[in-house]
């Protein structure tokens, strides 16, 4: 999976190599996000579309790559954990900043990348309003992201 990209697109391979060697980041794979796709590779599709997107827009095209390969660095399964019952306890709430401190935890991280990590579920936060344009681009790439991976899962359901 993570050899497709440093194969296709060695400059984007360059700034995410010391993250996608990690083994925490590789345990991400262990995790279901969305449908049937692994945390790891929804996390790997936001990172590599969001940098495609960024420099073709001319914004801070390694910051979007690292942070969107990071923002969903929460190492638990979300399907399991305990039922919240009060909202903004729920995963779609709790997740980014779990997300941001385990990856302060290993990386060094510039403030636009903590910016895009913990921002990402915007607006569903309402009070994380993102700071940069590089923290909308990925909040939006999640979202598409996410959208496709759930429905192409519930088609492929509806199959079978």
């Amino acid at each position: 999976m993570i050899e497709k990209y440093q194969n296709i697109d060695k400059e984007y391979y360059s700034y995410i190599k010391d993250l996608v060697n990690n083994r925490l980041v590789l345990q991400m794979n262990e995790f279901i996000q969305h449908g049937n796709t692994s945390c790891l590779k929804h996390s790997l599709a936001v990172s590599y579309i969001s940098y495609r997107v960024a420099k073709k827009l001319n914004l801070d095209y390694k910051a979007v790559a690292r942070a969107g390969l990071l923002h969903d660095f929460f190492l638990y399964d979300w399907h399991l954990a305990p039922k919240q019952r009060k909202l903004l306890a729920k995963h779609g709430f709790t997740h980014p900043q779990r997300a941001l401190e385990n990856a302060l935890k290993y990386f060094e991280l510039t403030s636009k990348e903590k910016d895009i990590i913990l921002k990402h579920m915007w607006p569903l936060t309402l009070r994380t309003i993102p700071r940069y344009k590089e923290s909308f681009l990925v909040c939006f790439i999640d979202k598409y992201i996410s959208s496709t991976e759930t429905i192409k899962y519930h088609l492929m359901l509806k199959k079978s």
